[in-house]
């Protein structure tokens, strides 16, 4: 068994199981995650406890084969268990470091601009599996994580109960205590998983990739819309703010000359309405696909169109580009040349 893909309420249940004291849980937890230990010494437990649930216990992570590295970002290869790959990238913000994770190797969603979406889902990926990339980032660059995002390779929401049971261990008090609105999902919007995911008991903050004003040109970008359209995509988005208080992020990756003219911007401003939605412009990066970037003046003029009536819009800084670690750039498919 894998200590890592055990919330602390399952841990304590495992624990009570083996005949143990389940506040022994309580303190290997805290001295894994807060105090960076790697295995059964140390806690005060008899020699044959120890002995014992070393026995029964592992602390492996996925392997790292590769690191990259700029000023403000890094990505990790990782090898799992099966020898099977994804990508991690950690991103030095203003308000600290923010792990970007993958949930499935590979993806079934199919996104035309996005390069993960090019290969199709090989499985999900253990709980363990997607902790251990925070775990192995904080490990691998000696740095403390104060966010978390659920935006890697795969759709979360096609791995819904292991990723539940990740934000639960990413904002347990006793481990890493993250925020849970520090810590956020991405979706491409399946609609079933995000009433669900409202109902959890303290669900994380939300972002929902749109990125189009209307069906036809969603559709043609994004498979999932014929499926689930817009307008259930957002009903079930707008569900999520009533139960939470919390406010949802459309992000919005522009696409030169395919869903960033002025009429989009008027389009996608209608949609939102007075809903408590806000949107993230993300310029388009560099993928084996045929989209380009616009320029910087479009996205301005984008910008401003959405805030002029009356939507909260923001540009994501761009992390990662020169190293492929940027939003839409990750692999986990290593039998082609990088």
């Amino acid at each position: 068994m894998n200590f890592f893909g055990f919330t602390l309420r399952k841990l304590r249940d495992k624990f009570a199981e083996l005949d143990e004291n389940p506040a022994k849980a309580d303190i290997v937890y805290r001295g894994v995650y807060k105090d960076v230990a790697r295995g059964f010494g140390g806690f005060g437990f008899a020699e044959r406890t120890a002995v014992r649930l070393a026995e029964l216990f592992s602390f492996e992570l996925p392997e790292v084969v590769e690191k990259r590295e700029s000023a403000d970002a890094a990505k990790l290869l990782l090898k799992l268990k099966d020898g099977e790959f994804v990508e991690t990238v950690l991103m030095r913000q203003c308000f600290g470091n923010c792990v970007c994770v993958s949930t499935q190797v590979g993806c079934n969603m199919g996104c035309k601009f996005c390069q993960s979406g090019q290969m199709k889902k090989r499985r999900n990926l253990d709980v363990d599996e997607i902790v251990g990339q925070v775990v192995a980032i904080s490990r691998e660059f000696s740095c403390k994580i104060d966010g978390v995002s659920v935006m890697g390779i795969g759709e979360p929401f096609d791995n819904f109960q292991n990723v539940a049971d990740f934000i639960s261990i990413m904002s347990e008090d006793k481990g890493l205590a993250i925020g849970r609105r520090h810590v956020t999902v991405s979706t491409c919007g399946i609609v079933p998983r995000i009433y669900e995911y409202a109902e959890l008991e303290e669900p994380c903050s939300l972002a929902i990739s749109l990125h189009a004003p209307n069906d036809d040109l969603r559709t043609s970008l994004m498979p999932i819309n014929k499926k689930y359209p817009i307008s259930e995509v957002l009903k079930a988005a707008e569900y999520y703010t009533q139960r939470t208080c919390h406010r949802v992020a459309l992000e919005y990756i522009l696409l030169d000359n395919v869903n960033d003219f002025d009429e989009c911007a008027v389009q996608l401003a209608g949609l939102i309405g007075g809903r408590d939605f806000y949107v993230n412009l993300i310029p388009y990066n560099s993928t084996d696909v045929d989209f380009c970037k616009p320029d910087a003046d479009k996205l301005a003029n984008f910008c401003k169109i959405l805030k002029e009536h009356g939507v909260i819009a923001t540009k994501r800084r761009e992390f990662g580009a020169d190293l492929k670690a940027a939003c839409g750039q990750l692999r986990a498919d290593y039998g082609k040349d990088d």
